[in-house]
């Protein structure tokens, strides 16, 4: 096996004045979540103004992506209706495209919501359900020609983490996402516009997260880019005895891992720390791109 796992592919995301080629170095996709009650930072930045300026931040410290989201997806959470969700993320999303060029993902399950973003300036939809949600979601994705993420969970936020039991956690999630993909490209869209996210914690007990990140690189098989969210979760909680605000060195601990395994894109909320994180773990793996100017 190639010893840098992402040189394989090379693939390339597109949007529109900016290309992301995920095969050079990991990628940081900033998260943003304009939620009340999202289970690392609900309520910080429903505010409008907050939302634009800690979007700008996140910019400003590296993260290649951005990912807004209006609806908490945090275990045993309820959802809301599209029409809340469009009121939280469309200010949002229209202010930063206004701008910056940064990429934008909006982070929901709803064809309505992701619609009226890509209308506002998103270009790029990150769906938990894999496109299984909502029936026309699938349809967005295809007529608009965005990078889709698919990702994989154990039944639905309200009830994922009531005791998730797999024999082979591992193929179980491959074989659910290959299903997926085969799903979304006889839907209409491009396979080199979807992404994969095995979907740390939702629906997996602490055994299987640590598991998952331990043979990450198993999914590269499917063919497809991989982007993983560890950031701030509750399984390094668990793990370290630690509380929401001092679960940084824990992520960091785990961002490297998934860097080691050839993960693409890494969701997460400390833009600048975990840049950081990523770039000395792709310049261990390849000595040969430092220079003198970094």
């Amino acid at each position: 096996m190639n010893t840098d796992l992402r040189t394989g592919g090379g693939f390339v995301l597109s949007f529109g004045v900016r290309t992301l080629r995920l095969s050079e170095r990991t990628h940081i996709m900033g998260i943003l979540n304009v939620t009340p009650d999202s289970f690392s930072d609900g309520g910080r930045f429903i505010d409008p103004d907050r939302a634009f300026s800690h979007a700008m931040r996140m910019a400003e410290q590296g993260a290649d992506i951005l990912d807004i989201g209006g609806e908490s997806t945090r275990p045993g959470s309820a959802g809301v209706d599209a029409e809340e969700e469009i009121r939280r993320v469309i200010p949002v999303i229209e202010r930063i495209r206004r701008e910056s060029d940064i990429p934008i993902s909006v982070d929901t399950r709803k064809s309505r919501v992701a619609e009226a973003a890509i209308g506002a300036g998103a270009s790029m939809i990150n769906d938990i359900s894999a496109l299984s949600a909502d029936s026309g979601m699938a349809g967005v994705a295809a007529r608009t020609g965005v990078p889709v993420t698919l990702m994989h969970m154990k039944g639905t936020p309200e009830t994922m983490q009531q005791n998730p039991v797999y024999g082979d956690v591992i193929e179980e999630i491959r074989t659910f996402l290959d299903a997926r993909i085969r799903f979304a490209v006889s839907a209409g869209i491009e396979p080199e516009r979807i992404i994969l996210d095995p979907g740390i914690g939702f629906g997996k007990t602490v055994r299987h997260n640590l598991e998952i990140l331990d043979r990450l690189e198993e999914f590269h098989e499917a063919g497809r880019p991989l982007l993983v969210g560890v950031s701030r979760k509750s399984f390094i909680g668990r793990m370290l005895g630690r509380e929401i605000g001092g679960r940084i060195m824990g992520t960091a601990a785990a961002v490297a891992a998934c860097v080691m395994k050839g993960a693409h894109i890494l969701r997460v909320h400390d833009v600048s720390e975990m840049r950081d994180v990523c770039r000395m773990i792709d310049l261990i793996r390849n000595p040969e791109r430092f220079t003198d100017r970094g």
